[in-house]
């Protein structure tokens, strides 16, 4: 074992017999990367870049926080702002008045909204979210397309079968510890898929609390999908929900579903919205969010300072300084050089997602080894980099041709490897884990 990884792995031990699963987030375990290799752990972070426990910096090419820090690392006017929210102090027994100056502002960029909830996490937001929803129409069961966090309401889809989660972001999610009661609340139907959500509707009339759907992720909407869909939870008189964790800050200063003209009753950001604070919003209209005062959603620390202050100042840069136009065009020059170096060295990949959320798979049976050795031969090259690219306003252009100069490398030694009989033998991890799995 090399002196550069000593630290990192060693403290990786350390957190296996202390934390399950080593990480809080599943997207953060080394074992969806590179077991043995990935440095899982940082000491410092700043820009684009990352230092890890052995103090070596990489520039970040990869999920950046998660898609949480939309400016890049430790933004000084974010940082400022909280910094100067700490010494004020950050929680008493009366309320922060910057909850009311977040909701007016969230308000004014998302016109057809007109009340806010917040909260500090998006998978807590959402559960806030379904259950207004469920208030409101006093009704149970809830259709739903994508990933939405690890709260009952979503894992019961798997309670019938395991595998009805399977095509929406992260398979193999377990709904042990689930309350078998809540089999048949939630019904998964595939985006652009708009015969399935018929089916779900029709199959449970006057049953349909909400609708629940990020308005983009991978794909572009197709035939009208997104309208077709605000028209059956019209007709189903449900609530219409827009997932925006993701999506939310990538293509404009607001949420996705505004650049479609196409608008909820119920939106929740979280995410970008605080840059890598915590903090979320769930946002809709007075008629769906009055609900929630029938219905017993509170909590302690939804009224600290630090989240609504950096949302505030992380909206406010976002707006001033056209922050979603960079990140589209850094996104769009990602992807393009993905399709180029690997039609030159001979790889078939796919490519998927926004610009400003993109990714690649490669289109093999090892796949995930493939993914593996990608990932380690990038760190050689003091890249953090994986097959997911979130962009951040810090990315500099020069940092993206950098980046794809490694990933020409990168492609080339994996094709080397491929007619050489394979990359198994030239992994010094392991193959990447493939959506949910023990950690072992």
């Amino acid at each position: 074992m090399s002196e550069t990884i000593d630290k990192n792995i060693l403290m990786q031990r350390k957190a296996k017999s202390l934390i399950p699963g080593i990480s809080q987030l599943l997207s953060k375990r080394p074992d969806q990367f590179s077991l043995g290799v990935w440095p899982t752990y940082f000491s410092k972070a700043k820009g684009s870049f990352v230092w890890d426990l052995n103090d070596k910096r990489y520039i970040d090419m990869s999920i950046g926080g998660i898609g949480a820090n939309v400016l890049g690392y430790a933004d000084d006017d974010v940082d400022k702002a909280v910094k100067n929210a700490i010494t004020s102090g950050t929680s008493s027994s009366l309320n922060c008045y910057e909850d009311v100056m977040l909701a007016e502002l969230l308000t004014d960029i998302h016109p057809w909204a007109e009340m806010c909830k917040f909260s500090r996490s998006g998978g807590e937001a959402m559960a806030i979210a379904v259950r207004i929803a469920r208030a409101h129409t006093n009704k149970e069961v809830v259709a739903f397309c994508g990933y939405h966090g690890w709260h009952d309401w979503y894992l019961a889809a798997n309670i019938q079968s395991e595998d009805n989660l399977e095509s929406h972001l992260l398979p193999g999610l377990s709904p042990r510890g689930i309350p078998s009661g809540l089999a048949g609340t939630s019904i998964p139907f595939r985006y652009n898929k708009i015969e399935e959500l018929e089916k779900i509707v029709e199959e449970n009339p006057g049953g349909i609390s909400a609708i629940v759907l990020e308005p983009i992720r991978n794909s572009m909407p197709e035939d009208s999908f997104l309208e077709k869909v605000c028209s059956l939870a019209r007709d189903a008189e449900a609530l219409l929900i827009f997932d925006e964790i993701s999506s939310g800050f990538r293509l404009n200063s607001a949420g996705a579903h505004m650049k479609f003209g196409i608008y909820p009753d119920i939106a929740v950001f979280s995410k970008a919205l605080g840059n890598g604070y915590p903090i979320s919003a769930i946002i809709g209209t007075s008629e769906a969010m009055n609900a929630s005062q029938s219905t017993f959603i509170s909590s302690t620390n939804w009224t600290e300072r630090i989240g609504p202050v950096a949302a505030l100042t992380t909206i406010k840069k976002h707006l001033d300084k056209d922050v979603s136009s960079h990140l589209i065009s850094i996104g769009r020059r990602i992807q393009n050089g993905w399709e180029e170096l690997s039609k030159k060295n001979d790889l078939d990949i796919v490519i998927s997602g926004i610009e400003p959320l993109s990714s690649f798979s490669f289109q093999n049976h090892e796949s995930q080894a493939y993914k593996s050795i990608f990932i380690e031969i990038m760190l050689q090259q003091s890249f953090l980099a994986s097959t997911s690219f979130y962009a951040m306003f810090s990315h500099t252009e020069e940092q993206v041709e950098e980046y794809l100069s490694a990933v020409d490398k990168a492609f080339r030694l994996i094709k080397e490897y491929e007619d050489q009989g394979g990359v198994l033998s030239k992994l010094s991890g392991k193959p990447a884990a493939k959506g949910f799995t023990r950690l072992t």
